[in-house]
């Protein structure tokens, strides 16, 4: 009977598991990450639009592995602090603990769903700003504000996004 059950779920855990060229994954970070830092100050309505959190949830979700998306969260994080504006590791601290909890949560649910997707999208900008926040206060010692309201709306508009987007980067994966 053990045997079976190990057969049995060994394809399964391969099907589940998203493929995509390193290529891909490399230009699309980049896109994001540019995306975020400068497209945002030319049109400053885009600024709510944090496309390096999506794209890390995003490869997050796919590949299911923790271990994988904390890295890959720490790399996003990181390589979007150096380039704003930021003290070097804020970014990097919340989107390693994104990307860790995304692939988390991919191995307890099927995550092809997009209103699941939008859920996931919403929670986890929701959870990125409260940690932003909780860092300035704890980390900076300063005095930051976290506007509920505010932030649920951003929310949405990034999970409505983020509905989008992961429909775009389904087409990007590669198909054995």
């Amino acid at each position: 009977m053990t045997g079976f059950t190990e057969n049995y779920r060994e394809p399964l855990r391969k099907e589940r598991t998203s493929l995509f060229n390193i290529a891909v994954i490399a230009g699309i970070s980049l896109l994001a990450i540019l995306f975020r830092v400068y497209v945002s100050r030319f049109v400053p309505y885009l600024q709510y639009l944090e496309l390096p959190l999506l794209v890390t949830v995003y490869f997050s979700l796919m590949w299911r592995s923790p271990i994988a998306g904390l890295l890959f969260g720490a790399a996003m994080g990181l390589a979007q602090d150096s380039l704003s504006h930021q003290l070097l590791g804020m970014f990097g601290i919340v989107k390693t603990l994104v990307g860790y909890f995304a692939a988390s949560m991919s191995l307890r649910v099927d995550v092809g769903n997009p209103l699941l997707r939008l859920v996931l999208g919403f929670f986890f900008f929701f959870f990125h700003a409260l940690l932003i926040w909780v860092l300035t206060r704890a980390l900076l010692g300063q005095a930051a504000q976290f506007e509920v309201p505010q932030v649920l709306v951003v929310a949405i508009l990034n999970a409505i996004v983020a509905v989008f987007l992961y429909q775009l980067l389904d087409r990007l994966k590669i198909t054995g």
